[in-house]
Parts: C-alpha cells; structure tokens; sequence
C-alpha cells in the first residue's frame, strides 16, 4: 500500500518549549504551589502577553495559538470519559486526588459528545486596531494538550496521555493536567483555521462559566496582542526560482502551481504521524515512549498494582531479544492480550490513481486493539540469508518477568514504496459480506506491522498510556535487521487504512445493495489470547450508482454516526 507521508512534530522539544514559556509566564506562583487545594486549583493563564502569528499568502486558516494555558495546583485536574457501548452515551468522571486519598465525582450528563476534549471550554473575542469586533469563537480543549511545568518542583513528566482520541469507535480515555503543570488550551487538530489579514489585534480569552463553575475557576479572562505577518508562498518562491533555472531547481518550472498552505504549529502533541496507511487520523498518542519516573513523584498511590492502573507502567522488553528462543515452548497460565476487533470506518469510493481503468473499488480504515490485561509481544527471528522471519509470541508474569513464549507464524519484509519495514502475516483479515453474511470479497491484506496509532481505551486494566513505539520507523524495523520486535500495548490499537485495489474491495462486479464489512483479528487463531470471541466487528453498508460512478451509503453504527 502507498502511504501518504505526513512529518511528525518533534515531541520532546515541543514539551521542553512549553515547559519553558509557560514557566516564564507563572514563575511569581511558585511560592503558592505547595498549598494544598481541596480540589485542583486551575488557573488560566497566558503565557505572554503579546504573541507574532506568521502565515502565508494564500493559507486556508490561520492556527490561532495564543499561548494560553490551564495551570492546575494542588492535585492534578483527572478525568476519565467512556462508553459502555456503542450503544451508550459518554460519561464523564473527575478523580481527585489528594495525597494517599482518591475520590470521584460524575460530571453533567451530556457535557461531551465525543473524546476529543470538553467542547467549548473556552471563549475568544478578537478585535481590529479600530476596536472592530473580527472574531467571536469557541474552543474544545484537550487537556492532553502541549504541556510543561509551571514550577521546579513539579513531577519531571506526566502520568497523562501525550492527546485525546479522534478515532470515531474509541471507548474510553483519560485526560488530564498534572499537578504543577499547564496544558494549552488551544489544539490546532480539532479547530477550524481562522481567517485575518496582516495587522494588529487585541484577543481576550476567557474560560466559559459553565466550566468556571464545574470547576471553580477564577473569572479572569486574559488579554493578549496579536501581531499577524503574512509572508509569500516558499513554495510558490520555490517553484519560480525553479522556472528560472536556480540551481538544484531545474524542473520545478515544469510542474503544476504549487497548492495552497497552511502554516500548522505545534501546539497539540497530536501531531501527524510517520505511519503512512496507518490511521487516517493522526495517532493517540503521538510517538513517545515516556514512561512515569516514580521518583520524581510524592503521591504514594502512584503506580500500577493489583486494583489500579495509572499508565505508569513501562512496557518489558523494549528492544527485541538478539537470540531466538531456547528450551520447550511454553504458554503459561497468566495474562494475555485480547484482540478486539473495531467496526470499519472512513468509507468511501476509492479514488487512488493506481486503481485499474474500469474497476470499482471501495476503501476502507480498520482497527485492531489489545483489551488486555497484557501486551502483545511478537519478536521476529530472522536466520542468515533466510527472506522470512520465524515469529514467537512472548509471555510475562505480573512482575515483567518472561515466564514462556510460542512460535506464532512469520514475518515477511515489505519493499514496496511507502512499506519499506517488516509485517507480522496473519494479523486480521478483511472480507465484504453479502446481506446474508456470505463472502462477496476478500481483501489482500493480511500482514502488518504492529503500531500503537489508536488510544481506544485508556481505562481498561494495565491499559499503557504512554505505549511503546508507535511510529514505523521504531516499531517495524530495517531489511537488514536480524531481529523484530513488535508490541501492541494495552489499551491501544492499529488502524491501516486499505485504498489500493490489492487490499480494497473490488465491487465492479457487485450489485448495488447492502453489504457488510467484517474486520476479523487473528484469523488463524496464531495469537494466544484471553478469548477469541470478540475478535470480528461487522460495518453495514449500502452499495449505490452505475459502474465508473458507484456509491456507497454508511448508516449510522448505534450512537456512532461517521462513515
């Protein structure tokens, strides 16, 4: 499969920069950070007062990043959002945390509608040199958002998730800002690019009172300048010099206006993703492997341990084992993963230029997560000369330990542009049913990488919050590798996104009607698992049009309504 390249924000410079301004910005409430609050103090605050946008001629929007942060003192803002099901609306809880002693509270019933944060957290009016209003918005904020710490004391990282969810069938998460931390409320992924010519503008920015009231934030809005600068298109600039020979240019004049951009900042740290077929979405969370150092904290209960799970775990075995596995295979008796597979989603008529003259194809994202309790480990063996990897699944105690492992297949080098890394075969499979459930047609694709794209729920037991390797390139390894390692952590899952004819469904040939899409984990049952009961999903479709011209119809999945 091709896979479209999107750049990846550069994470841990992006949460030193953060850390950095906003400590800059709060440094007078150092004195006060050791009070202890009945419940999380949270502040909003700007981190400067005045701040320089940059954007391009012809940008689509403008990401408004206005340096305003949520502070929380005292104890960490921490809530847990989930469905039972599909079925089910979302709920949302607060946890507060004081010391040794845990409590929660539901919030409103209906307050979000889906886990990308709390929707319309914030209000933001804009005005013009004149004192013209030009802006009246609202804004979700994550409170995984880009984050730092706004005193020295504070804990070194965040027991919390790097981003919230956008994956449509996600079940549960966790958002939180840490005690002595700031998140920034401002996330470029989940709002619309705003609009404004060059000048000077004056933003005030307040949190909404429904929220000051749900959590007893202070009635202080924040006033910060804003200088807006647009700059000429460098692609544009980049294909004139080309059209007048500049050098390393030569035919850039040859080829079609450059298209319009977007200057994007690094705001969120729900940053796109090297993961290219994998997940139309950007991941959640982002790439780093960012365990919690339970040194740095003076909360006692931290920690996973029977009862609880805070997502400070930090995953065993990060690299694969250099030697293949000696001694009798074994599969002991303790916790194993659970593959459950999502419904399909981001359907549509496939438009790929590589699709045949004369064919019809639909194309589809699926996803395959690990309930848990435990990891899925899969190292690959690769022997001199040999083209296919021998793959074992591996097995370990409460403690980490490795009490046994079992062969479980292959894996198989992939050197197809866009692929280029190593595929665990007989991952999932993907057939389109007929309406009474009978196969139609099978997809291509049954081998994968194993990648952590998808936080699906974060509030199972052991679910990993900070999984690892969830980009390509640290997950699936180079063709000279004589050893693999893939995981696929608890409470996390891959989605791959099949749209070339080989792995997307032809439907030349079909009938208009209704047809079902079955993603199936672990066809072969190669994997051991806690059950393999709920390893098949089914996605309802209705197929429309004329040949060249097809449709396809996506009713809405229970509560879920996005193709």
């Amino acid at each position: 499969m091709t896979r479209s390249s999107r750049a990846r924000f550069a994470r841990p410079a992006l949460a030193a920069a953060a850390a950095l301004t906003v400590t800059a910005g709060v440094v007078a409430a150092a004195p006060d950070a050791k009070k202890a609050q009945a419940t999380p103090k949270l502040t909003l605050i700007a981190a400067s007062k005045s701040v320089n946008i940059h954007t391009y001629e012809g940008a689509t929007g403008l990401d408004l990043n206005l340096g305003t942060y949520l502070t929380a003192e005292g104890s960490p803002l921490e809530l847990t959002a989930k469905r039972k099901s599909y079925k089910d609306p979302i709920t949302v809880q607060q946890t507060i945390r004081q010391g040794k002693k845990v409590t929660t509270k539901n919030l409103p019933a209906g307050l979000v509608k889906d886990f990308q944060g709390l929707p319309d957290f914030t209000h933001i009016t804009m005005t013009d040199a004149s004192g013209k209003k030009v802006l009246d918005a609202k804004e979700n904020f994550c409170p995984n958002n880009a984050s730092g710490r706004v005193r020295p004391d504070a804990a070194a990282t965040s027991r919390y998730p790097e981003s919230c969810p956008r994956n449509p069938f996600t079940l549960g998460s966790v958002w939180g800002v840490e005690n002595g931390w700031a998140s920034n409320t401002y996330n470029s992924w989940y709002t619309e690019g705003v609009t404004l010519p060059a000048g000077t503008y004056t933003a005030k920015i307040n949190v909404a009172k429904k929220y000051r009231d749900l959590f007893g934030i202070a009635n202080k809005p924040q006033t910060v300048k804003v200088t807006v600068t647009v700059e000429p298109n460098p692609m544009e600039r980049a294909a004139a010099k080309g059209k007048h020979g500049a050098h390393g240019a030569g035919h850039a004049g040859h080829h079609d206006p450059a298209p319009k951009m977007t200057l994007q900042e690094a705001t969120s740290g729900d940053g796109p993703t090297y993961n290219v077929g994998h997940a139309p979405y950007p991941p959640a969370p982002p790439a780093l492997p960012w365990a919690l150092q339970k040194s740095a904290r003076t909360v006692a209960n931290v920690g996973d341990r029977p009862g609880q799970t805070d997502g400070s775990r930090k995953a065993p075995g990060l690299k694969a084992n250099a030697k293949r596995p000696t001694g009798k295979a074994v599969v002991p008796d303790v916790p194993k993963p659970d593959l459950r597979s999502l419904p399909a989603f981001d359907i549509q008529i496939s438009t790929s230029p590589e699709n045949p003259a004369g064919k019809d194809f639909m194309s589809f994202s699926a996803n395959v997560w690990n309930a848990g309790p435990a990891q899925l480990v899969v190292d690959g063996f690769r022997a001199p000369g040999a083209e296919l990897m021998d793959a074992y699944q591996y097995f370990y105690d409460a403690k980490g330990k490795q009490v046994g492992y079992t062969p479980t297949g292959t894996m198989e080098w992939d050197p197809r542009p866009g692929h280029n890394h190593w595929h665990f075969t007989d991952f999932a499979s993907y057939r389109l049913l007929k309406a009474d459930k009978k196969e139609a047609v099978r997809s291509g694709k049954e081998a994968f990488c194993l990648v952590n794209t998808d936080a699906v729920d974060y509030t199972v037991k052991n679910a990993n919050w900070h999984p690892f390797s969830t980009d390509l390139s640290s997950a699936c390894g180079e063709e000279k590798a004589i050893s693999v390692r893939e995981v696929l952590d608890v409470g996390s899952g891959d989605t791959y996104t099949q749209d070339l004819p080989d792995q997307s469904f032809d439907i030349t040939d079909l009938p208009n009607g209704t047809y079902y899409i079955e993603v199936l984990a672990n066809p072969e049952k190669r994997l051991k698992e806690t059950t393999t009961s709920n390893n098949s999903a089914m996605r309802k479709v209705i197929l429309g049009g004329t040949p060249g011209a097809r449709t396809v119809t996506v009713p809405a999945h229970d509560l879920i309504n996005a193709n």
